[in-house]
């Protein structure tokens, strides 16, 4: 009878051995999900503080995270800047930025910004702009990256004199990174927003050196220009930075 033959000792290890083999494969592809983490950021610190004849003190903080899934890339970024000399504040500055990139090619993409700036000592008050456009990238590779974009939008701008702008603007942009050794880097973001009231152009140059882990030492050069501005205001705005930057 069939019945009394005996159970086949092979059937119960293949069932085990592709149980084991299942779970190889759950645990490989959640280490393969671990380590394409959607999102990534960095945060900065940077005081200095001196007393004697003069007592100065300079504050500057910032923030950035960044989110992929597909196609998409969405990055904020927040920046505060505070100093003062003999307990008068002589720099004020708050930005806070939205970025959202399309990838529509290899090495191209569509974006979407915002951008909003306070600066109690350049003449505007605030400035508020949108554009959106197209962006190419010209170079990715492990050592050198660098991405250009160019597109159009809106600013709405409040003067510390009281009056207010509206205007259409043309945006242009570049990105650029060198990885010069494996601790060290040079990065170089040049913006330019051309309207007819004002053109706005910042140039942001740093280079990062790695301390421990994701803790970086980071010196930055930042220069804000304004075309247009009152009349007892200078149009050129720069700022030196030593920072400790953490990046998550």
């Amino acid at each position: 009878m069939l019945s009394g033959l005996p159970r086949n000792p092979c059937i119960p290890r293949n069932r085990n051995v592709k149980r084991v083999l299942l779970l190889v494969g759950l645990l490989l592809s959640a280490g393969a999900n671990a380590q394409q983490d959607p999102w990534s950021g960095k945060a900065t610190l940077g005081f200095l503080s001196t007393s004697g004849n003069t007592e100065n003190s300079t504050l500057n903080s910032g923030f950035e995270v960044g989110y992929t899934t597909g196609d998409w890339l969405h990055e904020l970024k927040a920046l505060a800047v505070n100093a003062s000399e003999n307990n008068d504040t002589t720099a004020e500055a708050y930005e806070l930025g939205w970025k959202s990139e399309w990838s529509i090619a290899e090495n191209q993409f569509l974006f979407g910004r915002l951008q909003w700036r306070k600066d109690r000592f350049s003449g505007f008050d605030t400035q508020f702009s949108q554009s959106v456009g197209y962006g190419r990238r010209l170079i990715d590779s492990e050592i050198h990256k660098l991405n250009v974009e160019g597109g159009a939008g809106a600013r709405q701008s409040d003067l510390a004199d009281g009056s207010t702008e509206n205007e259409f603007i043309l945006r242009l942009g570049s990105d650029y990174s060198w990885q010069i050794s494996e601790t060290s880097k040079f990065e170089q973001s040049l913006s330019a927003e051309s309207g007819s009231e004002n053109t706005y152009l910042e140039s942001v140059s740093s280079v990062s050196a790695s301390l421990v882990g994701n803790l970086a030492l980071v010196f930055s050069y930042t220069v804000k220009h304004n075309t247009d501005v009152p009349v007892d205001r200078e149009n050129t705005d720069t700022f030196t930075a030593i920072s400790l930057e953490y990046q998550f």
